[in-house]
Parts: C-alpha cells; sequence; structure tokens
C-alpha cells in the first residue's frame, strides 16, 4: 500500500510539472516598443510625399528635412516597405506655417523672447482600413533668446520641431496613441 503511494505521489509530481510547462509555454505577453498597432498581414507598405512649403515666411531646407525625419521614422519603427506612390498607407500635406513671434515683452519694450512656429497640414489615407483616414494640422514651436539670429538658431530648432511633429503623425496613424 506504501509503495501505490508512494508511486501515485510521483505520478502526481510529474503531471502537475507537464500541466504547469504547457501552461507557462502557451501564456505569452507581448509588448511593441515602438507602439506600432500594425497588422502586417494586411498593411505591406507606405507611402510619404514630399511637403511642399507654402507658408508665407519660407526657410528653404525646412521641405527636404520633414519628409526625410518622416520617413526615417516609419522606417525605424516598422517594416513597412517604404514608397514613392500607392502604399497601404499614403501621407501627404504642405507646410503652411513658418512665422516667428515676440514673446516676454522686457521692461524697455523689446521683445526678451521669440518663438519660431510650425505648422504642417497632412492627410493621412489607409487603403486597408479608410476609416482611419485623416486631415489634420499639426503644429510645433521653439522659443529662443530674441538677442539671437535666427540664422544662428533655426537650424537647431527645427531639428527639434519637426521630429516632435513626425512622432505626433507616426503616433496618430499606426501607434493609435
Amino acid at each position: 500500500m506504501l509503495m501505490k503511494l508512494f508511486i501515485f505521489a510521483n505520478y502526481f509530481k510529474f503531471i502537475v510539472v507537464v500541466v504547469v510547462f504547457f501552461l507557462f509555454n502557451s501564456c505569452t505577453i507581448s509588448y511593441k516598443f515602438n507602439g506600432a498597432s500594425i497588422d502586417y498581414s494586411k498593411t505591406k507598405s507606405i507611402s510619404i510625399s514630399d511637403f511642399p512649403n507654402t507658408a508665407e515666411l519660407i526657410y528653404p531646407p525646412l521641405s527636404q528635412e520633414f519628409a526625410e525625419t518622416l520617413r526615417d521614422t516609419y522606417s525605424k519603427q516598422t517594416r513597412l516597405q517604404l514608397l514613392k506612390k500607392g502604399g497601404d498607407l499614403n501621407i501627404e500635406g504642405e507646410i503652411t506655417g513658418y512665422q516667428l513671434t515676440p514673446m516676454a515683452i522686457s521692461a524697455d519694450s523689446y521683445s526678451a523672447k521669440t518663438k519660431l512656429t510650425i505648422t504642417i497640414k497632412v492627410r493621412f489615407s489607409n487603403n486597408k482600413n479608410p476609416e482611419d483616414d485623416f486631415d489634420k494640422s499639426y503644429t510645433a514651436y521653439q522659443s529662443f533668446d530674441s538677442s539671437r539670429m535666427l540664422s544662428d538658431v533655426q537650424d537647431e530648432l527645427m531639428k527639434v520641431m519637426v521630429k516632435e511633429i513626425a512622432d505626433n503623425i507616426y503616433n496618430d496613424t499606426v501607434a493609435k496613441w
């Protein structure tokens, strides 16, 4: 009787170990650090058009810098193939604003700070899920000390603002945040 109890206890331990093993192997948690919620079985490509600059004040490198940053964002954070035209996802638009605004007026009635603002209008279309399509304007700004010349700071400020807008577009299109 003792032998049967010993065999049963070992058999029971074996069954518990096997069940626990299969339970842990069948349960997985998937987390993507890039935030993309793309069904790659349906959506395989993206096309990002150039963004013409239609703002009143034009900074020539802005259009190319923005398009390249946006393309880099998608190519680094997704597995989507980047096409010139006809992607499953399409992003197009134009730069509609590039403006300077005086801020923080000092005691001598001069501006102590200046705000540089970029506005970009974006049209997003999802050929696989048309209900995700949208038209939206994105704005970013940076302030700088008015004692500095715009030409001295605008490259640095532009890169920060362009990255911010590209990240916001990415979040609205594929991350759905």
